[in-house]
């Protein structure tokens, strides 16, 4: 378990990876949405990323507050206090309520609740021990007491609303400041050890992405992704210096049982030396054999895929495949095969057939159309206000109701540059032009600036046709 000390909170490598929000992989801190909250905070401490992890909970953000948390934090000019009580129990925060203990805090030294009825009102607001009759009872007592202070009903109004509103999807501060250290320590490997960071989070089977995101990341930390091979990959993806390569384990319609062999039998008995020795090592069936071939894993041979699947083809009609056959290794006949023809497009689709997403390319590759955007996701910021075409391959998108229930939505995507862009989609928008998951879109929209951090409030938004698949030509 890695050890957290004062310099590691110090360090200003970690600082300035944790104020870019180049947060991928990260415990905690790789979402969009707390991505954003970080770049709008310039949150580059350890105080602030432990207020930030409770201040993304739905509550806080429901209430109002996590935007007047963020204005407060930038501007202290904007510090404002509800009541005098707010500022003495709150200053930290700026008079925003962040933790579960900030409810009770409030309920006691402003409402006047014992610290037994503060707790039951958290406990209730979070769900537990909910009882909407004792709950009502508190109330009472809150505004008695308010009005016995002599405080204004508007204000205790106010508060009771922010602390109704969030309390229950709040953290604790000792579960946001327990949540942070994780964060630094997983920021710290990223920081320090990028690529072998990224290994550890694919075998961990990723986080909050698809495991296409995490391999972006990785080649954007300078590796190069290199597909499975039976004579270099493991069961689990590996690291070679800068050379990941792609484990058996992602390769879908591969049998678990021979995901496991291949690596285990080379270790045991050295390097395949050919298409025929693995299978009379491995025993490999004709339908697996395909599924390696087309992923590449017999490359080391020299001979394209479909020089390959006509000599499996013939190996399997000439010989039975039994492990001490290996009398007849030199018995094989090899076929004789005129020129055959070739499209890179065949590997792409190859890719994305056996593990969803393509490895040697991209799927920029694939669309028809050589536009990839009026600028480069890197630089919208600089674009406040311009309508622009950006064309992006999806990443993820998040529903959200809004408050007269209709639906919208907020979207992800890469640029060709593998920058992250994101989009707002409002409901005529969306009701319009609707995504359809992944695939590689046209988005038309306007820059607008949160605090600072971009997106794109979309108007048109279409997927892009694709080369036809040449292996169905």
């Amino acid at each position: 378990m890695l050890t957290i000390h004062g310099a590691f909170f110090k360090d200003p490598k970690i600082a300035a990876q944790l104020r870019t929000s180049n947060t991928i992989g990260c415990f905690y801190i790789e979402s969009p949405a707390m991505r954003q909250l970080i770049w709008k905070l310039k949150c580059d401490d350890y105080l602030t990323l432990v207020a930030a992890s409770s201040i993304i909970r739905p509550g806080v953000a429901s209430s109002g507050m996590m935007d007047a948390f963020i204005q407060r934090h930038l501007d202290p000019s904007k510090i404002s206090y509800l009541h005098p009580v707010m500022e003495e129990q709150l200053k930290e925060t700026y008079g925003v309520m962040v933790y579960q203990e900030d409810v009770m805090k409030i309920g006691h030294h402003y409402g006047g609740l014992d610290m037994a009825d503060a707790d039951v009102l958290r406990r209730m607001m979070s769900g537990k021990d909910r009882s909407k009759k004792h709950l009502a009872e508190i109330e009472d007592i809150f505004f008695s007491n308010s009005l016995a202070s002599g405080y204004p009903e508007a204000t205790s109004r106010e508060i009771w609303r922010q602390m109704e509103s969030f309390a229950g999807y709040s953290f604790n501060k000792a579960h946001s400041a327990s949540f942070a250290v994780e964060s630094y320590q997983s920021l710290f490997l990223k920081t320090y050890y990028p690529l072998e960071f990224m290994v550890a989070v694919l075998n961990n089977y990723g986080g909050f992405y698809q495991r296409k995101v995490y391999i972006n990341e990785a080649r954007k930390a300078g590796a190069n992704i290199c597909l499975p091979c039976v004579n270099k990959s493991s069961l689990n993806t590996i690291i070679y210096g800068k050379d990941i390569y792609l484990g058996f384990d992602g390769l879908l319609n591969l049998q678990k049982n021979l995901a496991a062999l291949i690596p285990g039998e080379r270790e045991l008995n050295g390097d395949y030396t050919g298409i025929e020795n693995f299978i009379l090592r491995t025993g490999t069936g004709l339908e697996q054999m395909f599924v390696l071939i087309r992923c590449g894993a017999f490359r080391f041979t020299g001979m394209s895929k479909k020089e390959l699947f006509w000599e499996v083809l013939m190996m399997h009609t000439s010989v039975k495949q039994e492990k001490d056959q290996t009398l007849f290794e030199s018995m094989l006949r090899k076929p004789v095969l005129p020129e055959l023809d070739y499209s890179p497009l065949e590997d792409i689709y190859y890719e994305l057939e056996l593990m969803g997403f393509p490895v040697s390319s991209s799927m920029f590759d694939l669309v028809r159309t050589s536009f990839r955007g009026d600028v480069p996701a890197k630089d919208l910021h600089l674009y406040e206000g311009q309508t622009l075409r950006m064309v992006g391959d999806f990443v993820c998108d998040k529903d959200v109701r809004t408050k007269n229930g209709k639906m919208m939505k907020f979207g992800t995507f890469f640029d060709v540059h593998g920058d992250f862009f994101d989009t707002i989609h409002f409901p005529p928008a969306l009701a319009a032009y609707p995504l359809y998951g992944n695939g590689v879109y046209l988005v038309l929209g306007r820059v607008v600036l949160n605090f600072g951090c971009p997106g794109i409030e979309v108007m048109k938004v279409a997927r892009l046709p694709l080369h036809p698949d040449p292996r169905s030509e």
